[in-house]
This record gives C-alpha cells, structure tokens and sequence, in this order.
C-alpha cells in the first residue's frame, strides 16, 4: 500500500521534533503538524522562558548581596515589560531555529491541528492524509480543579503574559513548577503566598530535601500554607477574594494554579483509531513508545511516563532508533537527573532515602551522608541561605543509591553527577576522587562518616 508519509508526527515539541528530524535522516518521508508554534511546552511556554524569569528574579538578591563584597548599586529599578519583550524576541529566536532545523532535516511543517482518522489516516486542513506510522507528541496542559471562580485564575501558560505584575499573587499547588514560580514572583517583588494542600511540598523528592526548600523559600519571604486548598475565587476590587478549604479567606491580587498537567489528547480522535487512553487522558505505550495500535506510536508528556523536556527528546531518539535505524532502544526511566530552579534550586538523581530504605528492606542496609552549611559567598553577602548536600549509599555494594543537592548551581552540578550515579558509582570512587577546592560540590566526594 502507497502512503502520503512514511510517519506523520503529531505536535512539534521536543520530542516530536527530535523524532522526525532523526526519522527523515533515516530516509523516512516526515511531515509535523503544529498548530501553535514550534518548539512545544519547553520552548514557547515552559523550562525556557521559566528559567530566564529565574535569572531576573535573582537580580533582587544580587544586589542586596554585593554590599558584602564593597559594592555601592544604589536603588535598582526593575521593569516588567522590558523583560517580557526580551524574552519574546528570545523565544522567536528559538523558534526560528527550530523551523530552520526541520526544514533542513526534510520534514515538512504543517502549520494547523491534526485529528487522527483511523490507525493510519490523520484529517488536517480540511483533507485527509495517509501515512504508514503516526507519532502522537501532543504534551500535556496544566490542571486546573473544577472550582467556583477557576475562570479568574491563571496558569504557567499565562504567567509568561501578564501585562502587569500585581501587588500579591497566591500560587497553588506544591509541585516544582509551583515552588519555581513563587520563587520568581517573590525575587521580582510581588507579595507570594504558595497553598498546598498535601503536608509538605515537592511530593516524590527526598523528605529533607522538601523541609530544607520549605524553610528556604520561607525565609526569602514566601509564604507557605501547607494542608490547606482554594475552594472558592471572586472578583473583590482589584484583586480577588480566596475562600479556603477551612472556611478562611484572604485577598490577593492574582492567583496561579500549577497543580500537574494532563494529556492534552481531547480531540484527537483516539478513540476513532482504536488507541487506548487512561482515565487521566494520558496514552500507555510499551518500552518502544508503541501504543496498543501497532501503527500509533507516542512520546513525551502524554505519554506520562515522565514529564521532563530530556526525556520526550531521548524517547523521541528512542523510537526513530527503533523504527527507522533498525536499532531497538528502549529508554531507561529509573535514572532520570533532575533540576529544579527554585531559589534556591534542587539538584537529585537516583533514590530519595526513604525510597533506599525500602528497597535495601531494612533500615541497616542504607549509609547515609549529608551537610548543611553556609556557602562560602555568602560569608560576605551577609545571606543566611544554606546548601544541603546529600549521599545515599547502600551498605552492601557500597553504590551511591541517591545524590541529592540544594543550593547554588546544583542543576550544574547534577548533570555532571548524573553520570557518576548511572554509571553506578560507589562512594569509595566518590572517595578516590581529588576534591575541587573551593567549590561546594567537593563535600560530595569528601563525605568521612555516615550520619546513619
């Protein structure tokens, strides 16, 4: 049977951009449909634009600190607007690239939405295309629960849109792109309060790696309200009334959701192919990102397996390997390294220390090894932040289970760690290794005693 493409990926977003441009040079015949811009969550309305709030929020800090090492700034002034626009001038750079990169791969970009026909039929633009395999990349949205008043909120989508930054913003959720975004709002001035209704927040990560961020973001001034949730937002003058699970209210001026994202799937017509979804709307796949239709395939964030911006692009490698390089890969999800830029910002690879215990099935069979101390830049800077590092060895092997940091530069840190903790380091090769001094990440590889 003749097919108008060999593969039809759906969104253009890290992982599908990954996949058919390494598709095409494997001689696939590939087209993407997008029907916003290129370049997906991460680009446009996610990490990028994110973590260039992160480097603006900073400056707020920077300058109160460099009194310590005798510098005179005077009174800083901070403009909202000039940031926006340089920051859309940064993601239309990007996009660009993204667009120049494909064209130059021989994808085709087909700038409009797709719905999925049959298992091997795609309708876009008011015709129907065939292609022997199709690629579902789509992502995922944020979640916003079903509440009197969720029309009046915003979400990080918005975030990077607002016209003005409003006197107090309450943001709610307690995962880290909450944590992120109340550092930001806090470090540009804005009165933050962060809700979560589950006891501490950044659930998954490692117990004293949570407490350590609690009590650090509590003391640059956000205000965390644990084991609490917005049942209710109305329009109050030029703010909004919040309405709280225990019959409290409070005022604020703007109020952010980021509580998870779902599989942004409505529409698409899975149903119509046979593909099956879970309740969430997210599509399970196999090791090879095939879905229970052999043609369909998808990656990425709708996929939830792990919603990181590396992994879509390493699933998307992994599945044009797989398909079009005759060269089967399967991408392994148990070691994934991950930063968060809060302030300050989380560095984690491998097992928490409770998930260790539980695997070594006795509290014996885990050493761990762990410092908080002041950095050495702010022995002048006059700043009370401190950094966390952690090991989590098992005692048996002598392999480093979980390294875990929070402080400056830990997402750096991480990455070239990462590779150590993969590789399945043991902590006598941590030992063996000669220290970078002064540098806060040589605590790691100078560790003496365990803790417990």
């Amino acid at each position: 049977m003749s097919f108008d493409y060999d593969l039809f990926v759906i969104g253009a977003g890290s992982g599908g951009v990954r996949a058919a441009r390494m598709s095409a040079k494997y001689g696939a015949r590939v087209a993407v449909a997008e029907e916003f811009r290129v370049g997906g969550t991460c680009v446009i309305r996610g990490c990028v634009p994110k973590k260039l709030f992160v480097y603006a929020s900073h400056f707020s800090e920077a300058f109160e600190e460099a009194a310590g090492f005798g510098w005179q700034v005077g009174d800083p002034k901070f403009d909202w607007s000039t940031l926006l626009a340089n920051k859309d001038a940064e993601i239309d750079r990007l996009n660009a690239i993204y667009i120049a990169n494909l064209e130059a791969s021989g994808v085709e970009i087909l700038p409009h939405r797709a719905e999925i026909i049959d298992a091997q039929t795609v309708r876009i633009d008011g015709r129907e295309v065939s292609a022997e395999r199709i690629l579902i990349a789509v992502g995922a949205t944020p979640f916003v629960p079903q509440i009197p008043g969720r029309d009046y909120a915003i979400t990080s989508n918005e975030a990077f849109h607002i016209d003005a930054l409003p006197p107090a913003i309450t943001v709610v959720g307690g995962g880290y792109i909450a944590v992120e975004f109340a550092g930001i709002f806090n470090g540009l001035g804005v009165e933050t309060t962060l809700v979560y209704r589950g006891e501490e927040i950044l659930r998954g990560f490692d117990d004293e790696v949570r407490r350590h961020v609690h009590a650090e973001i509590a003391k640059k001034g956000v205000n965390v309200k644990t084991q609490t949730d917005i049942s209710e937002i109305a329009l109050s003058g030029n703010g909004y009334q919040l309405t709280f699970s225990d019959g409290s209210h409070a005022q604020t001026g703007l109020v952010m959701y980021a509580t998870g994202r779902v599989a942004k799937t409505d529409g698409l017509g899975l149903a119509a192919a046979g593909v099956e979804t879970g309740d969430d709307g997210h599509i399970p796949v196999d090791a090879y990102s095939q879905t229970n239709v052999p043609s369909i395939y998808a990656v990425g964030d709708v996929t939830a397996r792990a919603q990181l911006t590396p992994v879509a692009i390493r699933e998307g490698a992994a599945f044009a390997e797989t398909v079009y390089n005759n060269n089967p890969s399967a991408v392994d999800h148990s070691m994934i390294p991950t930063a968060v830029f809060s302030q300050p910002p989380i560095g984690t690879v491998g097992m928490t220390e409770e998930e260790a215990r539980e695997a070594t099935q006795a509290a014996d069979g885990v050493d761990v090894y762990a410092s908080v101390f002041r950095p050495m830049k702010h022995t002048l800077s006059g700043s009370d932040e401190k950094t966390l590092m952690k090991l989590i060895v098992c005692r048996a092997t002598d392999k480093v289970l979980g390294l875990h940091i929070v402080g400056p530069d830990s997402g750096e840190m991480i990455q070239a760690f990462g590779v150590a903790v993969t590789m399945g380091a043991t902590k006598a090769q941590f030992d063996a290794t000669i220290a970078v001094h002064p540098t806060a990440a040589e605590e790691l590889v100078t560790f003496k005693e365990p803790r417990s």
